[in-house]
């Protein structure tokens, strides 16, 4: 390699080393961090983030990656190269120290947001998310090119290439075609999910048993607690999963712990190679969301999934389920009925959530919406969409972290993976015995398929580019409709 190109690695290691410490960082104030260390400790964050920013944006990191584009010949390479551009095109038009003042704020937001959904009470949480969304479209509109819009940037941070003008037709048509599925079932009769309490003890130990079992290497990663679900990762030998236990429903953890530990597993695969380097993660939040919602919905709300292992939940937890037989069991975590909570919703009704969060993103980006009035029309759409209206804040806009923690763009990465998820499944299906896999009760080598075609490349390829060398197809989603229709159908 030449010399260039060494020395550009050599700060990209650095870089990295930045980037593992803030998630760590990130993790810990999810997770067991004193709440009131937060202050103190986003100070710290900040401090970082400053020095992350002052060394990628360093007239060396560009002249060394101008240099070495002539240089290197392999794809992994090359991707690094383009992944480089893409992150210093976004650092070099945020001015330093805003950038540093916002990691700063977002690394306190958290526990400012945790504490009013406690208390069920916005107002406590407003001030700050005006501060996070006006800097969001400060941000945004810095970046932007020439005639684009402020809430396509964001979009673009995790589907590269995704803009609303794919999107608008995609959502329009979830509408078009979930709405009257979801009416149909409810003409017939909808009967409320039943609930397994368990105490939380327990649930630990089978949602430990769950992730191995589903494929979650402990050697590399372990499981944490949380109020909000989540995955992050340091590199590819350290993944942390963070789990909410509820009492008085167990399936609430099986599944999260199904799905994150689907997140898990892409993050764990990558190859050694492509890990801390910029691209050392997943391709998109996309296609992360597409692996994680796979194995929760397509594979785990399947009865060939649990004839392996049922009797492993009963034997684990007896009380709970020891009496339940698998129909019932089936039944009840493929129950439809409409909710307010986006993380119990079930498989049918989940998209409709994400389409609540991308009107109300693209109305605060646009400036139609302001964040006072946000817990009215996020109520207004509840009752619109889904004909349920949150009682409280706790249980309507303050449900997810995810504002809190500056991810806006994220939400639509849910759909597009669920849409990503469904399209995968059908290729499967036509071309491998997949229940015959899940009733094997090992999932070996469907993870190998995975890895080989999805996982290892981490961010070396777009979600379009991997789709179309797995399924012959680009993003299709037409398969997620079909497969909402041909399950939830009456």
């Amino acid at each position: 390699m030449s010399q260039n190109w060494n020395e550009l690695r050599e700060l990209l290691d650095k870089a990295a080393a930045y980037q593992a410490a803030l998630a760590l960082f990130g993790w810990d104030a999810e997770t067991q961090a004193p709440p009131e260390g937060a202050a103190l400790t986003a100070r710290v964050v900040g401090v970082m983030a400053e020095e992350y920013y002052a060394l990628m944006t360093g007239p060396r990191v560009r002249a060394l990656a101008k240099a070495a584009a002539g240089e290197v010949t392999e794809s992994r390479d090359r991707a690094i190269l383009r992944r480089l551009s893409r992150e210093l095109d976004r650092l070099e038009k945020l001015p330093q120290k805003e950038y540093g003042a916002y990691q700063q704020l977002l690394a306190q937001s958290p526990s400012i947001w945790k504490k009013a959904k406690e208390q069920n009470d916005f107002s406590a949480f407003a001030p700050t998310l005006e501060k996070v969304v006006a800097t969001e479209r400060r941000f945004a509109s810095l970046r932007a090119k020439e005639g684009q819009a402020p809430y396509d940037v964001v979009l673009d941070d995790y589907e590269e290439g995704f803009t609303m003008a794919q999107l608008d037709p995609f959502f329009a048509e979830a509408r078009e075609r979930i709405v009257p599925l979801l009416r149909r079932r409810a003409e017939k009769g909808i009967v409320p999910p039943k609930k397994y309490p368990c105490p939380a003890d327990r649930q630990r130990a089978f949602c430990k048993w769950l992730a191995g079992y589903v494929g979650f290497d402990f050697s590399r990663g372990v499981i944490g607690e949380t109020e909000h679900p989540f995955t992050t990762n340091l590199h590819n030998r350290d993944v942390r999963i963070a789990i909410h236990y509820y009492e008085e429903d167990a399936l609430s953890a099986i599944f999260s712990t199904i799905h994150e530990t689907g997140h898990a597993i892409y993050e764990q695969q990558i190859a050694d190679d492509r890990t801390l380097t910029p691209i050392g993660s997943g391709t998109s939040m996309g296609m992360h969301e597409s692996q994680s919602r796979f194995f929760e919905n397509n594979l785990g709300r399947s009865r060939a999934f649990w004839s392996a292992i049922y009797e492993k939940l009963q034997k684990m937890l007896p009380e709970t389920f020891g009496g339940v037989p698998l129909d019932e069991f089936m039944s009840a975590v493929n129950a439809v009925q409409p909710s307010l909570i986006r993380t119990e919703a079930d498989e049918l009704t989940y998209t409709l959530h994400i389409l609540i969060r991308y009107e109300l993103e693209k109305a605060l980006f646009a400036g139609e919406l302001a964040v006072a009035d946000l817990p009215a029309a996020w109520n207004a759409k509840y009752r619109e969409v889904l004909g349920v209206e949150p009682a409280n804040d706790a249980e309507g806009v303050l449900q997810d972290t995810h504002w809190a923690s500056g991810l806006w763009g994220y939400f639509p990465s849910y759909a597009i993976g669920s849409a990503v998820a469904a399209q995968l499944d059908a290729y499967l299906r036509r071309t491998e015995d997949l229940d015959g896999m899940l009733r094997s009760g090992s999932l070996s080598a469907l993870r190998a398929f995975l890895r080989d075609h999805i996982h290892r490349f981490g961010g070396e390829k777009t979600t379009g580019e991997l789709l179309l060398e797995t399924t012959g197809e680009g993003f299709e989603p037409r398969y997620y409709f079909e497969y909402l229709e041909h399950k939830y159908g009456v």
